[in-house]
């Protein structure tokens, strides 16, 4: 079985999708892609196409190794979801080969169903009841949340109070059997970050997701220390080796993304580095259909594995929502906020290829908002 054609679709809302064809008429679907940046990504998928068209399909962690290290510069978010989107579709097509499910290639599931949760509140949170009350009628036992929008280098009273109030609100409407996770979207300096932690701790958040940007990493440590709240990292990690230092820092859960962190082989393997340091799992995953199905594999597969993040609803999904491109949407029908295992084949889901051949010819140009403080710097988003 050799490798014969790599296609890609930009397909709306803001997705990148890849379709890896066998001349034995196996096909393979991942998803390649950098939110805001997906026709560069694409352009680094037909790079690394090259070096996959007449290969055995079969060779996955041969052809990472060369995708990942074949060329002299390594790295980074664009190469990394690359890779991730091409080795989800190998992963696919060997479980379509050996007819059987992507984790049990992985050494067989460790549990039955996997949790999820939901988002609350948008970019900037707002009308968080109403929003958690539909989420707890759906079924669903977490949702997530921001913990701000645009966020003072050092926040007033005012702001910090208004941090707490809206996790507070989260806590009433969710009750004391489910679970809110914050996240700060790396929005908060490292000193705005200590001084808020400590005020959550009483309403007892599952974990706060990027107290600071990766690129202040460093500044973990202290920050764990100074924390009664879990602290959660990584979708804007790549690789085991980032990930090193901030589970030596002590994060209490770790967040690569199938989707930019090198695909299913290297997820798998940064689980594993977790374990070693008493860290969950928690896979980023605010995409689309393929990405979700990559991440269920690992998540059935991983013993540290905590809850998946999913799409549906999501503020970001406007002209498309996670089933448009399925066949079959049953592999997502949550049941009490949980996805069950399924023995499909591959990735376990069917794309509806006419429908993303159809949106690929609309395509998508989304970017992120550029935020600015009130005096016109530069805020995070």
């Amino acid at each position: 079985m050799k490798i014969t054609r790599i296609e890609t679709f930009l397909v709306p809302p803001r997705w990148l999708f890849c379709r890896v064809e066998t001349d034995d008429g196996v096909v393979g679907w991942g998803e390649p892609v950098v939110e805001g940046r997906a026709e560069v990504v694409r352009t680094a998928v037909d790079v690394l196409a090259a070096q996959l068209i007449g290969q055995d399909p079969l060779r996955i962690q041969d052809h990472w190794q060369v995708l990942t290290k074949g060329g002299f510069y390594r790295g980074g978010p664009v190469l990394s979801s690359a890779v991730a989107g091409l080795d989800q579709a190998l992963w696919d097509i060997a479980g379509k080969t050996y007819g059987a499910p992507v984790h049990a290639l992985l050494g067989g599931p460790v549990r039955d169903r996997v949790r999820v949760y939901a988002w609350v509140g948008g970019d900037e949170p707002a009308e968080l009841s109403e929003q958690i009350a539909a989420q707890v009628e759906a079924g669903f036992t977490a949702v997530k949340m921001n913990g701000a929008g645009a966020t003072s280098p050092m926040p007033t009273a005012a702001e910090t109070t208004a941090v707490v109030d809206r996790v507070a609100a989260a806590r009433e409407a969710l009750g004391p059997d489910r679970d809110v996770a914050v996240d700060f979207h790396g929005r908060f300096s490292a000193a705005a970050a200590r001084r808020v932690l400590p005020e959550l701790a009483a309403l007892h958040p599952l974990f706060v997701e990027e107290p600071v940007v990766p690129e202040h990493g460093h500044l973990l440590p202290g920050l764990v220390a100074a924390s009664p709240v879990p602290l959660a990292t990584g979708e804007r990690l790549y690789g085991r080796t980032e990930f090193l230092p901030v589970l030596a820092a002590g994060i209490a859960v770790a967040q690569p993304d199938l989707s930019h962190a090198g695909g299913i082989s290297e997820v798998h393997r940064i689980a594993s580095l977790a374990e070693t340091y008493g860290a969950q799992l928690a896979p980023h995953c605010p995409l689309g259909p393929i990405a979700l199905a990559a991440s269920l594999q690992v998540a059935f597969a991983t013993p540290n594995f905590l809850i998946q993040e999913q799409s549906r609803g999501i503020h970001y999904n406007r002209d498309a929502d996670l089933l448009s491109y399925l066949v079959d949407p049953e592999p997502f029908r949550f049941v009490a906020g949980h996805a069950s295992r399924g023995d499909a084949p591959g990735l376990g889901v069917t794309i509806d290829e006419a429908a993303v051949r159809a949106a690929d010819r609309t395509g998508h140009a989304w970017r992120n908002p550029v935020w600015r403080h009130p005096d016109g710097s530069f805020a995070e988003w």
